[in-house]
């Protein structure tokens, strides 16, 4: 084996380790971008989601307020008609007072109903609730974006640097990589 053989060999053996560091960041920042990736779709559909359900929960609180103002309303007119006929027959009066304690009863009712959770008082605990996780939902999405666009374009410069054995290339996209895995990061704990 001659000197300049030798020399080509030794040569080699650093490109090719080279090649082998930057493939191994590749494939590190191709499973941060599967993470991140898996991060924002969970997000935007937990976003929508919760969305629905405050929307849901709001819908219900109003079709209670309605069916508890018409019960009011109610209960008010025959309170009114009692009123404008004192000389009403006794049983016509007690059927007219257990009507308008019913309504009442059922008016109240509608106010809260901490066992079945429906009432309106629970209700509007549960749409803010449900608005509070779509809030974080939605913070954490643009994280996983970022962190998705910034690991491609780490992918591509360090897989250009290969190719060309640019080592600026490496460094930038490493440098990028980074970046997207701390995005990555935030997007889940919210830490910025």
């Amino acid at each position: 084996m001659e000197a300049h053989e030798s020399n080509e060999l030794i040569e080699n053996a650093g490109e090719d380790k080279t090649k082998n560091r930057t493939a191994l960041t590749i494939s590190v920042l191709a499973m941060v971008l599967a993470i991140a990736s898996l991060g924002g779709s969970n997000s935007a559909k937990e976003a929508t989601q919760e969305n629905i359900l405050a929307a849901n929960a709001y819908a219900f609180y109003q079709a209670k307020t309605i069916r508890q103002t018409s019960l009011k309303i109610a209960y008010s007119d025959l309170e009114l008609q009692l009123l404008r006929e004192p000389a009403m027959p006794a049983p016509v009066k007690e059927a007219f007072q257990k009507k308008i304690d019913e309504y009442k009863k059922t008016a109240d009712r509608y106010e809260s109903e901490p066992e079945s959770r429906d009432g309106k008082k629970e209700l509007m605990v549960r749409a803010k609730a449900h608005e509070a996780a779509r809030d974080h939902a939605l913070r954490q999405d643009p994280w996983f974006d970022y962190a998705e666009g910034m690991l491609q374009i780490a992918i591509v410069l360090l897989s250009v640097s290969i190719i060309g054995s640019i080592p600026a290339l490496y460094l930038a996209g490493s440098a990028l990589g980074v970046l997207g895995f701390l995005a990555t990061l935030n997007g889940y704990l919210l830490l910025v």
